[in-house]
């Protein structure tokens, strides 16, 4: 086989969260009276939580200190957590199910290479608490797509070199990550468009022929 490893991102590959993101940013924007749209929430994807504050403060008629924005982070990451509680084994597809035991039956290590401080608490939530060898997430990185941090780490963790590893993305900045990492890239979704990666998956299945 062509690679020994694949490390997922986990929101729009996995399964999809981007909803109880954008309600829960929705809601602290409308808070400090910001506005916010699904366009603007399509930026935050891939991104960590602080950058993503930022990007929501570009419209904000004020200031905060450092203090308030790491409160704000806070109030978005509880309003969103709230949210996943309505999340359960029935978000996951059973393609994505089957095509992750097929690719675990070929010998390969799935790892998974996420920003999200949230992904242990996501994965529970979906019936994959225990699923994959090594998550390597916002819990045990300093910088977030496009750096290739997380996706380094997911490597190091499954103990492939990068060179082996093939990096599921669904957001332009996880292409670029994963290419910054040595890495191949597969794009599903929005990264399709951007034309990055050395392959476009139509569906998750079509994963299965990019590893044989």
């Amino acid at each position: 086989m062509k690679y020994k490893g694949i490390v997922f991102d986990l929101d729009g590959v996995i399964c999809s969260t981007d909803h109880y993101h954008y309600l829960a940013w929705k809601a602290l924007a409308d808070r400090l009276g910001i506005y916010f749209d699904e366009s603007i929430n399509n930026r935050l994807r891939g991104v960590s939580r602080m950058a993503s504050l930022d990007i929501v403060l570009e419209r904000y008629d004020g200031t905060l200190s450092a203090e308030e924005k790491l409160a704000a982070a806070e109030e978005k990451n509880d309003t969103y957590r709230a949210l996943l509680r309505q999340m359960s084994p029935a978000d996951l597809s059973d393609e994505v199910k089957q095509t992750l035991d097929a690719l675990r039956a070929k010998g390969l290590l799935l790892g998974i290479g996420s920003s999200s401080k949230n992904t242990k608490f996501i994965l529970e939530r979906i019936g994959l608490g225990d699923y994959f060898d090594k998550i390597s997430d916002g819990t045990n990185i300093t910088r977030s797509k496009p750096d290739p941090e997380v996706f380094l780490k997911a490597a190091e963790y499954l103990a492939l070199a990068p060179r082996d590893c093939l990096v599921v993305e669904d957001a332009v900045a996880g292409i670029q990550a994963a290419h910054a990492a040595g890495m191949d890239a597969a794009a599903i979704g929005d990264a399709v468009s951007g034309g990055l990666a050395e392959y476009n998956l139509g569906s998750f299945s079509d994963l299965l022929r990019c590893v044989d």
